[in-house]
């Protein structure tokens, strides 16, 4: 069974940065007594702007090493450069993780994963900064096509300008679950401190993971958190996270209750039949936009037709709120249908054009 999966959730928590050897030990001995499975701490911190507290460095390698000595935790670093690697893997750490800002750039990625080759070592790989299934995909791929055995994916969010929903990185969900399509055998953990950026959002973020059959947590636990060197808002103590944990739901994929299944399946029989008719009605949308394309090429009108637009994303946006719809939702729905009419009715202009010319 992969480490990753040995029990769910699989909880990975730590400091967000090792500050002295008093604080990694006092918050290990804490973390100990919950039963977690992988100990985390930044050694080398990739901080935004310099001044910053930028990591211990190889002396808190050290302190981890007397953890995991100690208390049998295997221990986790955040990794940036080759350099780290030869360094972590001196001092006996379990498992390497890659962080956002490193998985963007595919040739670092490159040569982190050509630096593990023929180690024995697991790694997790962070979603990189900007929503983009195929970075993170090919971070993960490098790892693995260099011969890294166990591979482990954390959703921490994305960055963004601004944030309308109280975020510090958007949860964009959307990203993870098409991952997970692509990788169904690729065990993912959420990171929903770096999500939420704010202690008391983490429980609530941790549980939404649950629910999204995540198959684990990477929470950022510090003994006094107030106090931490970084990122303080968004750390909890040991005791909130033995209470979070304690007031997790766990849900599974599937269930041993027959009725439950029967209704299930007998509502996914429903909607495969809506889909069909969806997909049906979609069909026939487009040949009346290639149609309304030959009338336009006929009368020498433009394909895109900002009132006509306007008209249809405000009717069709009135109408789903009716149906207790997102108005979100829907317009993004429209957005797609409309810029597939548009492709449509451009074709049939262009054929034209080149009937034209020859």
């Amino acid at each position: 069974m992969s480490f990753f999966r040995s029990v769910r959730p699989f909880i990975v928590a730590g400091p967000c940065s090792a500050e002295t050897r008093e604080q990694v030990l006092v918050t290990a001995a804490a973390l100990a007594t919950i039963g977690i499975q992988l100990f985390r701490a930044g050694v080398w911190k990739p901080r935004t702007r310099p001044g910053s507290f930028e990591g211990s460095g190889i002396e808190a390698l050290a302190w981890l090493k007397e953890v995991k000595d100690t208390y049998q935790l295997p221990v986790t670093v955040e990794v940036a450069e080759t350099a780290h690697i030869e360094q972590a893997l001196a001092y006996g750490i379990d498992v390497l993780w890659v962080g956002a800002r490193t998985t963007v750039n595919p040739f670092q990625v490159q040569r982190l994963a050509d630096a593990l080759r023929g180690v024995d070592i697991k790694v997790m790989v962070k979603n990189p900064v900007s929503p983009d299934t195929d970075l993170w995909q090919g971070a993960i791929e490098r790892f693995e096509q260099a011969g890294v055995q166990e591979v482990a994916a954390i959703h921490r969010g994305f960055s963004g300008y601004g944030s309308a929903t109280g975020y510090r990185n958007q949860p964009n969900w959307p990203i993870p679950i098409e991952l997970k399509r692509r990788k169904p055998e690729l065990p993912i953990i959420c990171d929903p401190s770096h999500i939420t950026g704010k202690r008391d959002r983490v429980a609530e973020m941790a549980q939404k993971a649950m629910d999204m059959h995540f198959d684990g947590l990477m929470i950022e636990t510090h003994p006094t958190p107030d106090d931490a060197w970084s990122d303080a808002a968004q750390q909890i103590t040991p005791q909130q996270l033995k209470d979070l944990l304690a007031g997790l739901i766990v849900r599974e994929e599937y269930t041993q209750d027959m009725s439950g299944q029967m209704q299930l399946e007998y509502l996914r029989q429903l909607m495969d039949s809506i889909d069909t008719e969806i997909t049906d009605l979609l069909g026939k949308r487009m040949e009346l936009s290639e149609q309304m394309g030959e009338v336009k090429k006929a009368s020498n009108m433009t394909i895109y037709q900002p009132a006509r637009w306007r008209e249809i994303l405000e009717t069709r946006v009135e109408h789903a709120a009716s149906r207790h719809l997102s108005k979100e939702f829907v317009a993004a729905i429209y957005e797609q249908i409309h810029h597939e009419s548009i492709r449509k009715q451009l074709a049939v202009l262009e054929e034209a054009t080149k009937q034209t010319k020859k």
